[in-house]
């Protein structure tokens, strides 16, 4: 009795903790230096957060609203499309 009640204690545990993939990883470039990396570039970043092991987010340039993905390690922009929303 007392192993599955430690069986099904453990099992919550597991399945109610936070997922860790949306933390930034070991070796990433700090989101402060993605912001001002796109800042250079002429954007203002409105949102920004790790997701999907890369930086994403979302910013703003002539009044026009974008949404973006930046590799981690690299800071080198993967995804930079009109927000169409």
């Amino acid at each position: 009795m007392i192993k599955k009640l430690l069986l099904i204690a453990v099992t919550a545990v597991c399945f109610s903790s936070p997922a860790l993939a949306d933390m930034p990883g070991k070796g990433w470039i700090s989101s402060e230096k993605v912001k001002s990396m796109l800042l250079e570039r002429g954007y203002r970043v409105t949102k920004l957060e790790a997701d999907d092991g890369h930086w994403e987010g979302e910013a703003t340039k002539a009044n026009v609203n974008y949404d973006f993905h930046v590799d981690p390690r690299s800071g080198a922009i993967t995804k930079m499309e009109r927000d169409n929303d």
